[in-house]
């Protein structure tokens, strides 16, 4: 049985599709009568699962096609972070923002809304400016920022074809450093939470939960911008670290970007892992709930007051903030927002209860799961947490009026309703 990459879902799909041409994609989605496309299966949920059948976008042909005068790429949906982020370096661009691991598929990490960090940088959808995708019927259509159904589009979740390319909006490249601090109490955090999270290109802070204490700070600062005075050691007041992390704490750091303030390209410092480590399987589970700033450090009581059951069947906890959007479905949706991520032990039995119990602390903060982690949440609940979830249903049943691309998933969450 195919499962996804963390190995605790099992695809019911009855076959599997890899088309090499994009009129062989478009002919098998035309005669299919149930399909979703599936990328590096990094959904911790049955998001990318059909009863039908799945189609694999890495036999299409891989194009990475910067054009330097616009500062943008057109990047198939195949291709992964980590050899994007080399092509558009060697023609002298960059992304602001990339996933933390970079195996991620593009159009995958793009279809969930999934961050980056740091003040004024979105989620790695919104440099989305055009998308290209094969309908229902087999046709391929091209939607850009010009079509007001656009904000429904870049984060569409499988719902509404099989995405086969992407337009990015590029920055230029930059080189950046990274620190790491050790050691920082949460009643700093409750002072200062958003002055941290926001005093240098990306901030993300990770702690286990055993004690009301960050355990180390990530610290990503552009060479060619002015150091924050917060950045200088000791970090308020956490110490910097004597040596390389992993944001796993015990675990080796070889995997893990260059820290210690050594300058690096962007592509080399932005991710946690480096370019080159393509882990085979996650023997772990992952949630993420993504709160308003204004709620922030009650979020963070919150979890605080649940720590002991948190921290049993937890590996790594990390905190980030991320820049508000229009994208209907996203979690940062017209707010900016602080995600809790939550990378737990791979016991899904375990774990689940915890996760209920997360739920139910931080849903009086109006917290946003992530759609591709494990999570809980109503159909309900979700159609009042995301203000735009019935026009982004009422979009994928003008797309897909048959429902092709539905699973259980998208009638589990109300996404068709």
């Amino acid at each position: 049985m195919r499962t996804n990459w963390a190995g605790n879902i099992g695809y019911g799909a009855t076959e599997i599709h890899g088309p090499t041409s994009l009129d062989e994609l478009r002919a098998v989605v035309a005669r299919t009568a149930k399909l979703r496309a599936v990328g590096s299966g990094h959904s911790f949920n049955d998001l990318p699962d059909s009863p039908g059948a799945l189609v694999e976008l890495t036999g299409l042909p891989q194009v990475v096609d910067v054009d330097s005068a616009a500062s943008t790429v057109h990047v198939a949906a195949g291709v992964r972070f980590g050899e994007l982020a080399r092509r558009i370096d060697a023609a002298g661009f960059a992304l602001p923002a990339l996933a933390s691991l970079p195996h991620i598929s593009v159009a995958g990490a793009c279809a969930t809304a999934t961050h980056g960090s740091g003040p004024g940088h979105g989620n790695l959808a919104t440099r989305v400016s055009r998308l290209d995708l094969v309908t229902a019927d087999g046709d391929l259509l091209t939607l850009d920022r010009s079509d007001p159904r656009f904000d429904g589009v870049p984060a569409h979740l499988g719902a509404l074809g099989v995405v086969t390319g992407l337009v990015l909006d590029l920055v230029p490249s930059f080189e950046m450093t990274q620190r790491v601090y050790d050691d920082l109490p949460l009643d700093v955090l409750h002072d200062h939470l958003v002055e941290l999270l926001s005093c240098a290109h990306s901030v993300s802070l990770f702690t286990v939960w055993s004690e009301a204490r960050v355990v180390q700070a990530w610290v990503k600062q552009r060479v060619d911008e002015p150091r924050n005075a917060v950045v200088e050691a000791p970090w308020f007041t956490a110490a910097p670290a004597d040596g390389e992390r992993h944001p796993v704490p015990g675990q080796p750091a070889e995997s893990c970007t260059r820290q210690q303030g050594v300058p690096g390209p962007w592509f080399e410092r932005l991710p946690h892992f480096r370019p080159d480590f393509t882990p085979s399987a996650g023997r772990e589970l992952q949630s993420e709930y993504t709160v308003a700033v204004g709620d922030a450090v009650a979020a963070l009581r919150a979890i605080d007051e649940i720590r002991a059951d948190v921290h049993a069947v937890l590996q790594t906890s990390e905190i980030r903030l991320v820049a508000a959007d229009e994208l209907w479905v996203s979690p940062y949706h017209r707010r900016d927002g602080v995600s809790f991520h939550f990378t737990w032990i791979d016991d899904f039995a375990a774990v689940l209860p915890v996760v209920r119990l997360l739920e139910e602390r931080l849903a009086p903060l109006r917290a946003r799961p992530h759609w591709g982690k494990v999570f809980t949440t109503s159909a309900d609940d979700l159609h009042s947490l995301f203000g735009r979830l019935s026009d982004f249903g009422a979009l994928a049943r003008d797309l897909d009026p048959a429902g092709k691309f539905g699973n259980a998933f998208t009638e589990r969450t109300g996404l068709r309703d």
